[in-house]
């Protein structure tokens, strides 16, 4: 690993308006969603980001790729042959050039992929956005992701509503690929998927990650496919990581009452065994979570 982490979060702070009611809505106060949140992804990484809904987890990560403006903090990214760059502090204009280094992966295969387009100009959309690939070039690129996310060129004629969950999340993948990004967040990206397709899934992303070099933030309320996918992970609890360890460190040996809490209450597949949930200290002052 390199020894300038890929990602460098530091401080970061996202807080949204409150509104009174009535026709004059006036700013009243602020919910703060995210609460000096730092952490470091090493390129070639998996780190999760895990916690209950309303913890902050996927705003943390909408953040990080500026799909929303932090409101203080620094996110520090350092894509191949380039300086680092804040990405919290780049004007809006200068974000377009680094687009193609960092993508993101939906969580609802359905509601993420437009219906009226067919799959061929949804996985050609990015490179024709960015102008990197046209005619010939650009038909060929995207046979290639097709195939490499376990689809057939042919499908590139198809529209999103003949596939099935797992195939529209195959599409959803390839569009966030297709330019070669170094940082790729997905966002809850098996959570609406079977079981038995969340592994081929996963699977899929991890020879996609071996193959293409990818470094990924996994966004997860599920502890057993980060436990299997991530290789850290960080806790977070009303918009601040309480606990970032090594994921076996962290299953093992979890230091935060909040950490057992959750790992407690993991459903275990035996009639037999007498769940223990964990019961934890009261929760310190803060301000209430934010939409996740």
């Amino acid at each position: 690993m390199s020894a300038t982490p890929l990602l460098s979060v530091r401080g970061l702070v996202k807080e949204f308006p409150i509104f009174s009611q009535g026709f004059r809505r006036r700013v009243t106060g602020v919910t703060r969603a995210v609460d000096d949140v730092s952490f470091d992804l090493q390129t070639g990484e998996t780190l999760g980001l895990v916690g209950e809904s309303g913890s902050g987890k996927t705003t943390t990560a909408r953040c990080v790729l500026r799909a929303l403006d932090p409101s203080g903090g620094q996110v520090w990214f350092s894509p191949p042959g380039c300086e680092p760059v804040d990405l919290a502090a780049l004007p809006r204009p200068r974000l377009k050039p680094l687009r193609t280094q960092m993508q993101m992966i939906f969580q609802d295969p359905v509601s993420s992929l437009n219906p009226r387009m067919t799959v061929g100009r949804i996985v050609a959309e990015p490179l024709v956005i960015h102008g990197l690939a046209r005619g010939a070039d650009l038909e060929d690129r995207v046979v290639d992701i097709l195939r490499k996310v376990g689809l057939k060129p042919e499908h590139r004629t198809r529209y999103p509503h003949a596939f099935s969950g797992g195939q529209r999340q195959r599409i959803g993948i390839a569009r966030a690929l297709i330019m070669r990004p170094s940082l790729v967040v997905a966002d809850e990206a098996v959570s609406a998927l079977d079981v038995s397709v969340q592994a081929q899934v996963l699977n899929l992303l991890k020879d996609l990650q071996a193959e293409l070099g990818l470094t990924y933030l996994f966004v997860a309320h599920n502890l057993d496919v980060v436990r299997h996918f991530c290789d850290r992970v960080a806790v977070m609890r009303r918009g601040r990581i309480v606990e970032l360890a090594r994921t076996e460190d962290l299953f093992v040996r979890p230091q935060h009452a909040y950490t057992k809490a959750l790992l407690s209450a993991i459903p275990w597949p035996d009639p037999d065994v007498k769940m223990d949930l964990e019961h934890w200290a009261a929760p310190e002052a803060a301000e209430p979570a934010g939409p996740n």
